[in-house]
């Protein structure tokens, strides 16, 4: 993992402006979005969303595959069908899930149970 703040800029803000070029932002003005303005977490969701391998791969040299992870399962894994085959090869390939289906049901009842206050 890169320690040097100056390197872990530049590649955050490479990760920002491949993002920008995808429209993850269509419906802001594109002046008005900065890197400043968005969380770690969701700099990681968006790169995971719309960017390829080797920027996936640049996420790890900046962020602890704990905190990537924590990012792609409170994000990306509660939206369900919709991103179920992209977070079916990130539960395998990135974070070791030998059976991805059923790791991917846990996550998500999981966060469901979240939701749902109990009575």
């Amino acid at each position: 993992m890169i320690r040097n703040k100056e390197r872990i800029t530049a590649i955050k803000k490479d990760l920002f402006e491949r993002i920008k070029e995808e429209h993850a932002f269509w419906s802001y003005d594109n002046n008005a979005i900065s890197l400043s303005a968005i969380p770690d977490d969701q700099l990681i969701a968006l790169t995971l969303r719309f960017l390829d391998l080797p920027e996936i791969k640049q996420l790890f040299l900046i962020f602890s595959k704990k905190k990537i992870k924590y990012a792609w399962s409170r994000l990306l894994v509660p939206e369900g069908d919709y991103l179920y085959s992209i977070n079916r090869f990130f539960a395998w390939y990135y974070f070791g899930a030998k059976r991805p289906d059923a790791y991917l049901k846990s996550l998500q009842t999981r966060h469901m149970h979240q939701m749902v206050p109990n009575y």
